[in-house]
C-alpha cells in the first residue's frame, strides 16, 4: 500500500477511535500532501496523478525536521508542554517513514554511491548526493551524510 493510502486509512481509524491528537497530525500530513499535489498540477498541467511516494517521503521528512526544531526551541523557552506536543506529532509522522539507516549502513550507502558514480573529488559531491537522495529518501538524514561524503571525497 502506498503512503498516501496508509495515511488515509490511519486517518479513518483515528476518527473512529476518537484520537484527537493523532487525528490532527494525520490531517496535517494529508494537507501537506494535497498542497504538493496542487503545486505539481500547476507545473505539470491538468490530469497528473499527483506526487510520488518519494516526494511524499520528502514531505514527511521535512515535517519531522520542522517539528524537531520547534520542540528544541520550545524546550529552550521553557515550554515543555508544547515541546511534548511537537514530539508526539513526530512519532505519528515517523510511522509512515521507512526505518532510518544505522551509521554503518549509511557509511556503506555512501561508499556504494561514490563507487557507482565514479566520484573522485569534491566536485562530484552533487552526483553522489543525488544518487543517495534517489535511493534513500526518508531513510537517512542528508544533513549528517553530506559531511561524510565531503570527507570521503576530500
Amino acid at each position: 500500500m502506498d503512503i498516501r493510502n496508509r495515511v488515509t486509512s490511519a486517518l479513518k481509524e483515528a476518527m473512529k477511535a476518537k484520537e484527537a491528537e493523532r487525528l490532527s497530525t494525520l490531517r496535517l500530513i494529508n494537507a501537506a500532501i494535497k498542497d504538493k499535489d496542487i503545486a505539481a498540477r500547476g507545473q505539470n498541467g491538468a490530469g497528473e496523478a499527483g506526487v510520488t511516494d518519494a516526494e511524499v517521503l520528502a514531505i514527511l521528512g521535512k515535517m519531522v525536521k520542522q517539528r524537531q526544531e520547534s520542540a528544541r526551541a520550545y524546550e529552550e523557552g521553557g515550554r515543555l508542554d508544547l515541546a511534548e506536543r511537537e514530539l508526539a506529532e513526530v512519532k505519528v509522522i515517523e510511522e509512515f517513514l521507512p526505518q532510518q539507516l544505522s551509521e554503518k549502513e549509511a557509511e556503506a550507502a555512501v561508499s556504494e554511491a561514490i563507487e557507482t558514480t565514479g566520484a573522485e573529488s569534491i566536485r562530484d559531491m552533487g552526483k553522489v548526493m543525488g544518487v543517495l537522495k534517489e535511493r534513500y529518501t526518508g531513510q537517512m538524514d542528508f544533513g549528517s551524510v553530506g559531511p561524510m561524503v565531503k570527507d570521503r571525497l576530500a
